[in-house]
């Protein structure tokens, strides 16, 4: 992973609106033309109708013409690696082959792990099923 990935997902996590939890999280997805898209988690007190922040990085990858994810980078403040959550994981399959690299990190910029996509989420709706 290139070190403008973590950039923009760390920048990201530092403007998350997390009053609730206390439990900022930034991503930044690279696309395969090459741009990068960054989210963080938005909470609202409505429980559980925030966003996630894969979510919001991928809602910027959408309003920009979509595309597919090359890879991804996950942070968290709180926690030395943080895994997208069962929903973003099929959001991120939406976009994403099964070779698709997720990389884990924390928040002084390791890489904790690198797992594909197809590992992350063995058994996804795939999109050719259904048309």
């Amino acid at each position: 992973m290139a070190d403008d990935l973590f950039a923009k997902a760390r920048m990201a996590m530092r403007k998350a609106y997390a009053p609730y939890s206390k439990f900022p999280v930034g991503a930044a997805l690279r696309t395969t033309d090459g741009r990068i898209f960054a989210g963080c988690n938005i909470e609202v007190v409505s429980f559980p109708e925030g966003w996630c922040a894969e979510t919001t990085a991928i809602s910027h990858l959408v309003m920009d013409g979509g595309g597919k994810i090359a890879e991804l980078a996950v942070v968290a403040e709180r926690l030395p690696l943080c895994s997208p959550c069962g929903g973003c994981r099929q959001r991120i399959a939406e976009f994403a082959t099964a070779e698709t690299k997720i990389h884990l990190c924390d928040v002084e910029g390791g890489v904790k792990k690198t797992v594909a996509m197809g590992e992350l989420l063995p058994f996804a709706f795939e999109t050719e099923a259904i048309g």
